[in-house]
């Protein structure tokens, strides 16, 4: 499979995956957290299917297109590992949805981010909610849950608590 295959597999995954987990999450009680902004095409994906809610972006520094910044007030600026303990401390409710598309182009190195990262993130989510990552996780205490029709498998994971 092409470069682009993958790109495009990714792509229409996270939206079928974001669309599908916002739709699931509409009665949930919690913040939005968006981790990885990069260009911000996510982001501003998210504050389309979800207008009402509040979406809090982690990133270590801001440099999405202009249409797609969060405003300041709604960032959580800097490492993921010091700004997730942060989270918890500031959100003790959890989050209803967590999205994260933190990995690179090196499959390997995804991994072992994403095994360093879950402990983080999983105590984040609040009961019942979901948690939509385009790299598998490895959580105790949430299930991996089925992914919309119009998702490929492997190319985004949904978790639930």
């Amino acid at each position: 499979m092409s470069r682009l295959d993958l790109f495009i597999n990714r792509m229409v995954s996270q939206r079928a995956c974001l669309n599908h987990a916002a739709a699931l999450t509409a009665d949930l009680q919690g913040p939005v957290f968006e981790l990885g902004l990069g260009n911000g095409r996510t982001y501003h994906h998210m504050c389309q299917i979800m207008p009402s809610r509040d979406i809090w972006v982690f990133e270590r520094a801001i440099a999405s297109h202009p249409d797609s910044t969060p405003p300041d007030e709604r960032v959580m600026l800097g490492d993921v590992f010091e700004t997730l303990p942060e989270a918890a401390n500031r959100f003790p409710e959890g989050a209803s949805l967590i999205h994260a598309d933190l990995g690179g182009h090196n499959a390997q190195k995804n991994d072992e981010f994403a095994r360093r990262v879950s402990p983080l993130i999983e105590p984040l989510l609040a009961s019942g909610g979901l948690m939509v990552s385009s790299d598998r996780m490895y959580f105790d205490g949430l299930a991996e849950i089925d992914l919309p029709p119009d998702a490929v498998p492997g190319r985004c994971f949904i978790y639930q608590r």
